[in-house]
């Protein structure tokens, strides 16, 4: 009865070594064992397989068996697979293959195909998975450890993540180009307080930026919202007429560049702040999560829509 479980690497090397050589003796000095050992090592491994291996020849050289045979085909695809799984380990290690998930918010969503599109071009070999969310989904990623890296404009507080600005995000208020305050330059803050903002859902960062604004350039002046789910749909509310918006300029850039839309000028805008490329303070980056953490750095926002 077989018993393939109990076979090991030497016996099998043992095997292709007495074949090739033709002798026990010439097999151990090219192992480095003993000859007893080795034939230790080939009857062991023909108790294993409960077949003969190896028979003599007509000038005393050793001969495999069609069973012998048998098993030296399954010894050399062996072979191949560990050399294979070698140089994928070795790959891995440098960081050249891989699989690294990278978690954008939604409103990177303009972008975020184009910089996936580069690093497969400048890394070939590394799978980058993209998730686009909102900015709550993206940081309960990040908690969970299902993303390497994070694109997004401001940095969550929890987890811990360490932070690294990768190009410009200016935000503008938007409004279809025959409002009368696209006319004004500038407009001011009792003007723009008294319009409709057409704004995201709680938690993201373009409503909390909004607010911040509006806060500070009314004094306390209440203002009235309107909530949209999505960026696109604040875009064909403003175009249409339903209100005004501050919003990401990466989120609106065919828009105003078409003349659909046009950003307002006023004290304050457009308002700068920065994209981040984040990772988590206690998850080492993989060698491939490396190299493309390195390689968006040094794209220094060349992947950012402009005017």
């Amino acid at each position: 009865m077989t018993r393939i479980d109990a076979v090991t690497l030497r016996q099998l090397r043992t095997l292709r070594a007495v074949v090739e050589t033709g002798s026990l003796t010439a097999a151990a000095g090219d192992l480095g064992l003993s000859p007893p050992a080795v034939h230790g090592q080939l009857r062991a491994l023909e108790d294993m397989m409960a077949a003969p291996l190896v028979i003599r020849g007509e000038h005393g050289a050793f001969l495999p068996t069609d069973e012998g045979r048998a098993v030296l085909e399954a010894e050399a695809q062996i072979a191949v697979a560990l050399d294979a799984c070698a140089r994928r380990v070795a790959a891995l290690q440098s960081g050249h293959v891989g699989a690294v998930s990278l978690g954008v918010v939604s409103t990177g969503k303009y972008f975020a195909p184009r910089l996936v599109a580069e690093l497969r071009r400048a890394l070939p070999e590394v799978e980058v998975t993209l998730r686009i969310g909102n900015r709550d989904a993206v940081i309960a990623w990040l908690t969970s450890r299902a993303l390497d890296l994070a694109i997004m404009g401001r940095p969550p507080r929890a987890p811990a993540v360490t932070a690294e600005p990768i190009g410009p995000h200016p935000h503008v208020v938007i409004a279809p180009p025959d409002h009368p305050l696209a006319r004004a330059d500038p407009a001011l803050p009792q003007d723009l307080l008294a319009e409709t903002f057409l704004a995201r859902e709680p938690g993201s960062g373009t409503r909390i930026l909004m607010t911040r604004f509006l806060d500070r350039i009314g004094d306390g002046t209440p203002w009235r919202m309107v909530e949209m789910g999505t960026n696109e749909t604040i875009k064909q509310a403003v175009i249409a007429g339903l209100g005004v918006a501050l919003i990401s300029q990466h989120t609106v850039t065919e828009e105003l560049r078409s003349g659909r839309l046009v950003a307002l000028r006023a004290n304050g805008l457009p308002i700068q702040r920065n994209w981040f490329l984040i990772r988590r303070e206690d998850m080492a980056l993989s060698p491939a999560g490396q190299r493309v953490h390195d390689h968006v750095l040094a794209l220094g926002g060349s992947f950012l829509p402009r005017l």
